[in-house]
């Protein structure tokens, strides 16, 4: 085979790329040596399906394989559907798969067809060899690992070794069909598991036209556009066996039951995940999911358990919370004024009004809280630097190193190829590829990527329907448009919050909630406030979700990526752009610019400027504790609906869609029609999943400093993630589709970039929305006496304000203020900024304190941020990402293949020149030994 061959595909004379331009599945047997006529086909009347079994997994005659299902109802009016099905259908045929169609008469439901689809072992060689197939060539000869230390404490997380390790070690190679004896092939009808059977046939299906030979529409092409048209109901490979019960037939090899009895039942939270065998059977994609999962998993044991201990000390030190008993004291908090929140509506009240949000915010921001902020910019970099490590040995152990090429060369989706019309030569390979058309407008479109759409729409006529620059100017637009749309959201729910908090405020001014038994004391307009909208703001984000969903799917396919790993990076980026902006503007919102841009009584700053919104104030006890509530509330409320959609809406559609078959005898409920009642895993399936996972990631770390106990509630969510993710692919979906992947793609530098950022914002929020900074420059520079001590913080951060200076807008209306306050002998009140007080030449401007504490706040960051990131370098170039044992493993894998290869076409030329003087009948010729190349200094 040549090199051209060996990188895109040969059958025939035409390569796959073009083949897939042309005719994939057209022709005689399109190179094939395989005849179907060598399986004979038994009839179907002459099969009683009664003695078959309920899963089975093969054809009628018991041995071969079914390694892909094909569904469709026969409509009456489906002509044209019947004759996309007849041409699709001998096409597949022509490229060498055999098929088997059941009756609709023998489904469960009466109207249903299902074709069994079987691939020959040529077809498998040949598509192995075009796909580059590592298959095994000689058995592991390093020594396993060495027992670690202790390792019997390990017994009860341990799985059976068999379950652990369902195959042996090998070293593997590249698949050639040509050097067939050189690998270590017992069986040719399991050489290949069914996996890789059901990945080779997707890929078959994805390529196949459906047009005649000599139709001028080419573009009619892979099972994809058939699911769409409604063509074929389903596309799926089947299960091994039934989820609760093991195979009877012993030719199955139940790997489902397996997963399910070790992996996916919710008891077995506490044992380690059988990756290798989720890998076999599911293939490495969805094995390197799982992987990822469990160990970010088992890193937030190490977060929580930091986290726990630094709440454990704010709770424990309630009784050195000096400014809290001041606060709530009567002799101090309840001899202090505060001015109103709101106008009109809001009236005067006490300071120790806001005792109780003062204690629970100390359980929150406190020393522990600085540390932990700290901690975790450290944990985030070795959860990283260590997860590397651990992806670099499943690379090798998965026989993925080197992947990334060959996903570019190979895995190019259908529809970029069906886009295609001209060939460019391939710098890299010095072959001809094919590309898709880009014009002059293209790079226009780039650079003006963010034109608003009016200008899009106003220059699109000048653009044919299908140009990369409509194209890309519609995708700006479009992304500008709905980001626009969730900040629009945030400003209403903040409207919501400023109109709604005068409305509490009035109706507690005499607080009417006291009445309720035990949370009535708790419950203030502040709190009342920040709950309802919090859960306002939830639900926003949810319905915003679906249409982000759709929208980030529409622009991807309208950009036609070229292979499916630059599509999945694509809608990648733009989901989380989306989904960044959606779930953390509100936190972002309520740490950064609560609070801020208030200005002062007597010269208030107002939303828009314009509106008669007043800008939200935080009380004494400072804004974090809401910002813990806005955090616990969406975090915990994503978790749970995440659980709710995930878990019980595919139990209920599976319990609803398979009610009519649950009657049936065993026999007549086929593997093939009990996979079709279950719900399609969709090609994004997996997506979500990162997506859901990487969305927490960004709420335990951008926001940690507020809440010390965000690592815990991810932990004891991930522990149920895991196996209600395993439970629901074992149980609830069709088997997915094989796929490969060599790491978790650009969810990688969203990771990185996360971490990045969560050192900035957790050192702005120690700074600007804690109190901690405050609280230091009281206690070392204008604590009296310098006794270091928080004694008069509050008295000393709260400024006042003459009632008198009140404009006739600002001053609360008549029977708004409480019973207690009288005007006549109450004329100040106080508010919490740094300002001198009426009558001082400066009144009302800021002290020098102010600015101290605001160069502190300064001064914090830049060192906060600075120890961090130098050790988060340090800590990255210390730990290498790729373990030296996975290095030498690579290295002798390399060294082995180079040394087979070359003993191999060593003994295949003496073997012909030992024919070749044969047939001459000339003498035996001794030859010299042939000495083993040398092999380059890197690979030994």
């Amino acid at each position: 085979m040549s090199d051209r061959s060996r990188l895109t595909g040969k059958i025939g004379d035409e390569t796959l790329i073009e083949m897939s331009q042309n005719s994939l599945c057209d022709g005689d047997n399109n190179g094939f040596p395989h005849d179907t006529d060598d399986y004979p086909q038994p009839d179907p009347s002459e099969v009683d399906k009664h003695q078959q079994s309920k899963d089975s997994v093969f054809f009628r005659d018991g041995k071969r394989r079914i390694d892909f299902i094909l569904s469709y109802v026969d409509d009456r009016d489906g002509e044209r559907k019947q004759e996309r099905r007849k041409e699709y259908e001998a096409n597949l045929q022509k490229a060498g798969l055999e098929l088997e169609t059941e009756d609709q008469s023998e489904s469960d439901d009466g109207k249903t067809y299902y074709v069994k689809i079987h691939t020959p072992w040529d077809v498998l060689a040949t598509y192995a060899d075009v796909l580059k197939i590592k298959v095994p060539f000689k058995a592991n000869d390093i020594p396993a690992h060495k027992d670690i230390p202790m390792n019997w404490l390990f017994t009860p997380f341990r799985l059976p070794n068999h379950i652990m390790n369902p195959e042996p070690d090998y070293f593997t190679s590249p698949f050639n069909k040509e050097k067939i004896d050189f690998f270590l092939i017992d069986d040719k009808e399991t050489f290949f598991p069914p996996s890789v059977r059901n990945r080779i046939v997707y890929y078959i299906l994805a390529r196949c036209a459906y047009y005649k030979e000599d139709s001028d529409d080419k573009n009619k092409k892979g099972i994809k556009r058939l699911l769409n048209n409604g063509t074929y109901g389903a596309a799926f490979p089947l299960h091994d066996s039934r989820y609760w019960k093991a195979s009877r037939d012993p030719n199955s090899e139940s790997e489902r039951f397996s997963l399910y009895k070790h992996w996916a039942r919710f008891f077995s939270f506490f044992k380690e995940q059988p990756l290798n065998l989720i890998r076999k059977y599911y293939g490495e994609k969805i094995g390197i999911y799982f992987a990822w999962l469990g160990f970010y998993t088992e890193m937030l044991f190490f977060a929580a358990v930091v986290g726990l201990i630094c709440f454990l000390y704010g709770l424990f030190t309630f009784d050195d919370n000096v400014w809290s008993k001041e606060i709530c004291s009567e002799e101090i908090g309840g001899n202090i004024i505060m001015c109103p929140l709101c106008d009109k509506t809001c009236g005067y009240w006490k300071l120790n009004s806001t005792c109780n949000s003062s204690w629970q915010s100390h359980m929150f921001d406190n020393v522990g809280t600085v540390f932990f902020a700290i901690f975790m910019g450290i944990w985030v970099t070795l959860f990283l630097e260590f997860w590397k490590r651990r992806q670099a040995r499943l690379e090798y152990e998965w026989d993925l190193v080197d992947f990334e090429e060959e996903q570019q060369q190979l895995q190019l989706r259908p529809e970029y190829e069906i886009k295609c019309t001209s060939r460019r030569l391939n710098r890299v390979t010095q072959e001809e590829e094919w590309v898709l058309d880009r014009t002059a407008a293209d790079l226009v479109g780039k650079v003006l990527l963010c034109w608003a759409t009016v200008v899009l729409w106003e220059m699109e006529p000048y653009f044919p329907a299908k140009s990369q620059c409509a194209r890309t100017f519609l995708s700006g637009a479009t992304v500008i448009f709905w980001i626009s749309l969730i900040i629009a959201c945030i400003i209403g729910v903040i409207a919501y919050r400023l109109a709604v908090y005068a409305a509490f405020a009035s109706i507690m001014k005499d607080s009417p909630t006291n009445n309720i038994h035990m949370v009535g004391s708790l419950i203030t307009p502040q709190l009342a406030t920040s709950v309802t909208a919090s859960c306002i703001n939830f639900v926003i984000i949810m319905i915003l979700n679906v249409m982000y969903e759709r929208v980030a799917i529409w622009i991807t396919d309208m950009e036609i990526p070229k292979t499916h790993l630059e599509y999945e990076n694509k809608l990648t980026v733009k989901m989380f752009l989306f989904q960044f902006v959606n779930y953390y503007s509100s936190c972002f919102y309520v740490a950064f610019f609560k609070g801020k841009f208030v200005g002062r009584p007597g010269d208030y700053i107002y939303m828009f400027g314009w509106s008669k919104l007043r800008n939200e104030e935080c009380d004494p006890g400072g804004c974090l504790i809401e910002l813990t509530t806005q955090l616990v509330i969406v975090m915990a409320g994503k978790q749970v609906w995440g659980n709710i959609q995930e878990a019980l809406v595919p139990w209920l559609l599976n319990w609803w869609g398979s009610r009519k078959a649950r009657s049936h005898p065993e026999s007549l409920y086929s593997r093939w029609e009990q996979d079709h009642d279950l719900q399609n895993f969709s090609h994004l399936g997996l997506f979500y999943e990162y997506l859901e996972m990487v969305i927490q990631f960004g709420f335990i770390t951008l926001f940690v400093a507020s809440f010390p106990l965000a690592p815990l509630l991810a932990l004891l969510n991930n522990i149920i993630e895991v196996r209600v993710d395993a439970w629901k692919f074992t149980t609830q979906f069709r088997r997915p589709v094989a796929a490969k992947a060599h790491s978790i793609g650009a969810w990688q530098e969203i990771l990185n970039g996360v971490a990045v950022f969560s050192v900035v914002t957790n050192a702005f929020i120690v700074a600007f929305t804690s109190d901690m900074i405050p609280r230091l420059v009281y206690m070392y520079a204008y604590s009296p006496d310098n006794d270091l001590s928080m004694k008069g913080y509050i008295n000393n951060s709260l400024s006042v304000f003459n009632i008198s200076g009140f404009s006739e807008d600002n001053r609360p209306d008549d029977g708004e203020s409480p019973e207690w306050f009288n005007s006549s002998v109450i004329t100040t009140c106080r508010y919490r900024d740094y300002r001198y007080p009426p009558g001082h030449e400066k009144q009302y401007t800021h002290t020098m304190q102010f600015w101290h504490i605001l160069a502190a706040k300064l001064a914090f960051i830049i060192i906060m941020e600075h120890v961090v990131f130098m050790v988060k370098f340090f800590v990255a170039w210390m730990i290498p990402d790729v373990p030296a044992e996975v290095k030498a493993r690579v290295k002798r894998e390399r060294y082995l293949i180079q040394e087979y290869l070359h003993n191999y076409e060593v003994e295949n030329l003496k073997i012909q020149l030992s024919h070749r003087n044969d047939d001459c009948s000339s003498n035996p010729v001794d030859y010299p030994d042939i000495t083993r190349r040398e092999v380059l200094s890197e690979c030994l």
